[in-house]
């Protein structure tokens, strides 16, 4: 664990964020982003892997078995229970050093000029929320999850 890192003190629970847990197992967390009290785009997703790595090249076979069907089932609980159109996902790991994938979905009647994982949060009718509607959206998802 890197004790500046802030994937890890967050695992650790030294840090809060926006929502709450969605789905944990012992390789991958996943949460909604935090954006440190500003309104949040509902449906941005945050994979984490639990182990401090670096990169997606640093997984294990197991951890990446793992982070690839929870990035699945994430996607397909966007789809099925927000009714979300598209889902972008990246990995930059230019601010914070330890592997975590945003899962962004992408709404019905969202403009061309607002596609993309950063674009849709541009749109001024793009869907944002108070910690109260993303706690709603994230039990949501954890219902579909240990439903389906």
């Amino acid at each position: 664990m890197g004790e500046n890192c802030f994937i890890c003190n967050k695992h650790a629970g030294n840090i809060e964020t926006s929502g709450v847990m969605i789905y944990e197992d012992e390789f991958v967390y996943v949460g909604h982003i935090d954006r440190d009290g500003k309104p949040n785009y509902l449906g941005h997703i945050m994979i984490d892997l639990k182990r401090h790595a670096p990169t997606l090249a640093d997984m294990t076979v197991e951890e990446a078995k793992a982070f690839g069907v929870i990035m699945n089932k994430v996607s397909k609980a966007l789809r099925d229970s927000e009714n979300a159109e598209h889902i972008y996902s990246f990995v930059s790991g230019n601010s914070v050093p330890h592997l975590h994938m945003h899962v962004v979905a992408r709404y019905p009647n969202t403009p061309k000029e607002y596609w993309g994982p950063s674009e849709v949060y541009d749109w001024e009718d793009a869907p944002m929320g108070d910690n109260n509607e993303v706690i709603k959206l994230c039990k949501r998802l954890k219902a579909y999850l240990e439903d389906n």
